[in-house]
């Protein structure tokens, strides 16, 4: 499979969250060909702000793997990490991820901040923009009816 095929199954895990009036945000981590873990935000159902689909995708394939280093794996999400998650994938030591929309306002893979620039103990490779007018607009969307 292709970056965009791997990005569609994060879209839906974004579309999941939106159900659950969630801002519709979604992660997978795939290794080998295979969805290995699978996430959405729940900052709002679970009331935990460290509810955001990277970290629970990051959790979830730690224990799948038994460990914390993510080796092998990379990580699909709508949207541009924030600084506490593309710390989490320094941290465990995801060697790739690709990302939807950019985030103008907390982007930490290269718009607003660069964590993988490469000062850190861990340099991720980043692709950012696949699928990134359909991740956009569901953000846009969800917020838009939020306002009315």
């Amino acid at each position: 499979m292709d970056d965009e095929q791997w990005m569609r199954a994060a879209i839906r895990q974004a579309l999941l969250a939106e159900t659950l009036d969630e801002v519709p945000i979604g992660a997978v981590i795939v290794r080998d060909g295979a969805v290995i873990a699978e996430a959405h935000n729940t900052r709002e159902t679970q009331k935990d702000p460290l509810g955001h689909a990277e970290i629970g995708a990051i959790a979830q394939a730690a224990k799948i793997l038994g460990g914390w280093r993510l080796i092998g794996c990379t990580l699909y999400v709508t949207l541009e990490p924030c600084p506490m998650c593309a710390g989490a994938v320094i941290n465990a030591r995801i060697p790739r991820v690709v990302f939807g929309a950019y985030d103008k306002k907390a982007g930490a893979m290269g718009t607003v901040y660069d964590l993988a620039e490469g000062k850190l103990n861990h340099r991720p490779e980043v692709r950012g923009g696949v699928l990134e007018s359909e991740c956009a607009q569901l953000l846009s969307s969800y917020f838009r009816n939020k306002r009315k």
